[in-house]
């Protein structure tokens, strides 16, 4: 497909909107590390009231912009028979004019901190070192959040409020846990969320002084899976040797899923043919942190390893911890799978062959219970219309050099319900990460002149959008 040109804008808006950022950049900041206080996990047995109060926390940012029609905190509901799903928060204005609408997408929820003592500082305690802000949402996804409303109110600052262009914005709170009323909470607004464009801003940069448009996304398939061998434990002294504890068993099996060289060897999980931008080994150990010695698995390019060829990672064990380590033959082991998916295959032909493994690898007659499955369907995005060159545009404005097309090796499974609803729409993967951002882990932490930056490229962004005939 041929790519469009950008729409150009006057070089003094240019400016006015990079002073307004900058005017603005200290006030952003202070309303991020407001968000960051509240403990707003998603997650199961953690308190809901913060969800609740962070999702209120957003709407009276978006509600201050003043140039909204509606702002509401709303809930959808989950499967049936499960209940509501968390707050999210949803503002509207109209297009006007034969202006387009774009629809801002962010959330509110975070991982949970971890242990205390695995962090630098308080995890819900902001912290400045240097020219980074530490704790945990301050990057992921709390700084998108704020990217959005920081370049609600540059153009605003600019241009007034009576700008023509349409606006919606979504934050979602419970991405982290998985999205689950998020198709509902689609059809339950869709009027209100449907735009022309859609900014995504829950992905990374190139690094701190290059800008990522990302392109590509792989899926997910998780799973809880149980290898049983005994109906009860047994003394290892008396029959180990002789009964295959579930340990054993599952060792052996878990074994099976990747080769000698640390590639999945499941039959039926494919790979993505893309280009890859250079990317040395060098890199990889610095930003992934391998140990001295520790050698990278897989073949291909390393970028092809990470975005467009399938892995799979024990990600949680039961097993009697070796503190209370008896001698004992376990009879049940339980486990959870993740497995991600290259672009270009269905999760639910995925999750198939990945069943299909386990099963007929089980060794000693070992009994299989699959359950708790969670699938998400890999992403490639169409970069031929006119909104993503206007972004990369914005990109290059903003930061000064021109943005890289990366794939992402994590996943978000929701944009395959934002393409089925909104089929039409243009969605643009952005994002205020970089490779030191350490999303999920300890000593999360945001790069302020990528936040800058960032706040930038979706204020000139909006402008173009604006500008648009």
């Amino acid at each position: 497909m041929t790519e469009s040109a950008a729409l150009p804008i006057p070089t003094d808006l240019n400016d006015r909107l990079a002073d307004a950022v900058q005017a603005g950049l200290p006030r952003a900041i202070a309303d991020l590390s407001d968000l960051v206080r509240i403990p707003s996990v998603s997650w199961d047995g953690f308190d809901p009231q913060h969800i609740a109060e962070s999702a209120a926390a957003v709407a009276s940012l978006l509600e201050g912009l003043g140039v909204f029609e509606s702002v509401e905190i709303a809930q959808a509901r989950l499967a049936e028979g499960e209940g509501m799903g968390q707050p999210a928060v949803l503002a509207s204005r109209s297009a006007k004019n034969g202006k387009p609408t774009i629809l801002l997408y962010a959330h509110h929820d975070v991982q949970p901190p971890g242990k205390d003592e695995d962090w630098d500082s308080v995890p819900f305690e902001p912290t400045v070192r240097g020219d980074r802000l530490y704790g945990r949402g301050a990057a992921d996804d709390k700084a998108g959040v704020l990217a959005h409303v920081a370049s609600i109110r540059a153009l605003t600052d600019v241009l007034g409020p009576d700008f023509d262009l349409g606006l919606s914005v979504f934050i979602e709170g419970e991405e982290e846990f998985g999205s689950r009323s998020f198709k509902n909470f689609l059809l339950d607004h869709h009027d209100q969320l449907a735009a022309d464009a859609i900014v995504v801003a829950d992905s990374d940069n190139w690094n701190t002084t290059t800008p990522a448009l990302t392109i590509a996304l792989r899926g997910n398939v998780k799973l809880h899976l149980k290898v049983s061998t005994l109906e009860h434990a047994s003394h290892s002294g008396m029959f180990g040797g002789a009964a295959p504890d579930s340990m054993l068993a599952t060792i052996k099996l878990l074994a099976t899923l990747w080769d000698d060289n640390g590639s999945v060897a499941v039959e039926g999980l494919t790979s993505y043919d893309m280009a890859t931008p250079e990317y040395s080994e060098e890199l990889l150990r610095e930003e992934a942190a391998l140990l001295d010695g520790v050698s990278p698995i897989g073949t291909g390019s390393i970028l092809s390893r990470i975005w467009a060829q399938p892995t799979v990672t024990v990600t949680g064990i039961d097993a009697p911890t070796v503190i209370n380590a008896s001698n004992t033959l376990a009879a049940s082991t339980s486990v959870v799978l993740s497995s991600r998916i290259a672009p270009g295959q269905k999760a639910t032909d995925a999750f198939a062959a990945i069943e299909k493994h386990l099963r007929a690898h089980a060794p000693f007659g070992a009994h299989l219970a699959i359950s708790d499955v969670d699938l998400g369907d890999p992403f490639l995005v169409d970069i031929g219309g006119q909104s993503v060159a206007d972004a990369r545009a914005a990109m290059f404005e903003a930061w000064g050099v021109e943005p890289v097309d990366t794939g992402i090796g994590g996943s978000i499974p929701f944009l395959a319900d934002l393409v089925e609803q909104f089929p039409a729409a243009e969605i643009l993967v952005t994002g205020v990460e970089d490779p030191d951002s350490r999303a999920h882990s300890p000593n999360e932490s945001l790069h302020l002149g990528v936040f800058r930056r960032a706040i930038l490229t979706e204020a000139l962004l909006l402008a173009k959008l604006n500008s648009r005939a």
